[in-house]
């Protein structure tokens, strides 16, 4: 089995909770301060020392704020590109001493779980999606900050179980709302980030290849709405005879989950 409990999501901050069998665990992305990461793990009911390692995505700020602390004080072993830790390093947040290693894009054995890199289209030093698979084969994957998907995307996600996908705007919300030009272009940009849409028109292939959870995740504040990004979806997938809650499960990762929401394989 595995347990996904998103903590964190959005341009805020992101920080996901992964368990394996045996309660062994990794969190993806540090994306809000230690205190705050604490406060969540502990209401979710989640013992920190499950934490085996954390992967990093990539250093933009939403992803790593709390990175330096809360590896310092729980001695978890740090996960990411090369690009990534480089950038970590350079600027300080990952120290020389650090406990951190560099991920290739090959299938990599931690034990309780073999994980799977793959590049994601973003505009930062060496982003990354990742694929964990358990023992018995379940996968879940994970892909956010992406302007589209690429071949290399298609390929890592095909055959998840369980998945986090961005989808993180509402392309009319956005062109007619308050963001600068500058900003917005970068958004809709192909390394930018993955429109409702995008995601949408993406989901019937994963779910005919075995996805039964999908989490749409990193949703703007203000260029987006839950009630939309689902919409968007579910009505994109009616076309192709693909039901909610009869072929699949559809879910939004929450802001902050105060909820305790957690979702299995």
């Amino acid at each position: 089995m595995i347990k996904i409990c998103p903590l964190f999501s959005g341009s805020s901050g992101n920080c996901t909770y992964a368990e394996f069998e045996n309660k062994d665990a990794v969190i993806i992305d540090c994306g809000k301060s230690a205190r705050q990461i604490e406060k969540s793990l502990h209401e979710n009911n989640i013992d920190i020392s499950s934490v085996k390692g954390i992967f990093i995505t990539h250093e933009h700020t939403d992803h790593v704020s709390g990175l330096k602390v809360f590896s310092k004080r729980y001695g978890i072993k740090i996960y990411g590109s090369k690009g990534t830790i480089t950038n970590l390093k350079d600027k300080g947040i990952i120290e020389n001493k650090s406990n951190c290693e560099i991920i290739e894009k090959k299938e990599t054995d931690l034990g309780f779980a073999s994980l799977k890199a793959f590049s994601i289209s973003h505009d930062c030093s060496e982003g990354f999606g990742f694929v964990f698979t358990n023992k018995i084969g379940e996968k879940f994957a994970i892909c956010t900050d992406l302007g589209f998907i690429s071949n290399e995307v298609k390929n890592a996600l095909t055959g998840a179980n369980i998945i986090m996908l961005e989808s993180n705007h509402d392309v009319m919300m956005l062109e007619n709302g308050p963001y600068p030009y500058y900003l917005k272009k970068r958004i809709l940009s192909s390394s930018g980030h993955l429109s409702n849409q995008d995601c949408a028109e993406f989901l019937p292939h994963l779910i005919k290849n075995g996805a039964k959870n999908i989490i749409l995740s990193h949703l703007s504040a203000h260029n987006n709405v839950p009630e939309l990004a689902i919409e968007t979806s579910v009505c994109h997938l009616n076309k192709f005879g693909i039901s909610l809650n009869k072929d699949f499960n559809l879910h939004v990762a929450p802001k902050i989950n105060t909820q305790k929401l957690t979702f299995s394989i």
